[in-house]
C-alpha cells in the first residue's frame, strides 16, 4: 500500500505530528483530537510505502492508522530512557569539587 499523506506540525505541543491522507479534511477528525493538538500547520506531503524509513514512527504503523482510523497521531517523545545514563563513559562526566 502507498499513501501521499499530508503531515501537520501541532501549533500546541512540540514535536506532535498528525498524519493524514493528502486533501482529507481535518475538521472530519474527532473534535477532542483537535483541541489536543490545536492550530495544524502543514510541514510536508510524502509518499509513504510500508519500507519507507521516517524519523520517530514506523511507516507500517502510519499506514494501518490512516486506513483504519484516518489518521495517526505521533507523539513526542518523554523524559529519558532509563539506560540513558549507562550509555555515556565514566570519563566523559564531568567532576564536581
Amino acid at each position: 500500500m502507498k499513501v501521499i499523506t499530508d503531515i501537520y506540525r501541532s501549533g500546541k505541543k512540540e514535536g506532535m505530528y498528525l498524519y493524514v491522507r493528502k486533501g482529507f479534511d481535518l475538521q472530519a477528525l474527532p473534535e477532542a483530537l483537535r483541541q489536543q493538538f490545536g492550530r495544524a500547520e502543514l510541514a510536508m506531503s510524502l509518499l509513504i510505502t510500508p519500507n519507507k524509513t521516517l524519523a520517530r514512527a514506523d511507516a507500517s504503523v502510519v499506514l494501518k492508522a490512516i486506513e483504519s482510523q484516518d489518521f495517526y497521531l505521533q507523539i513526542p517523545p518523554t523524559g529519558i530512557s532509563e539506560g540513558y545514563m549507562q550509555n555515556i563513559p565514566n570519563d566523559k562526566m564531568g567532576k564536581h569539587s
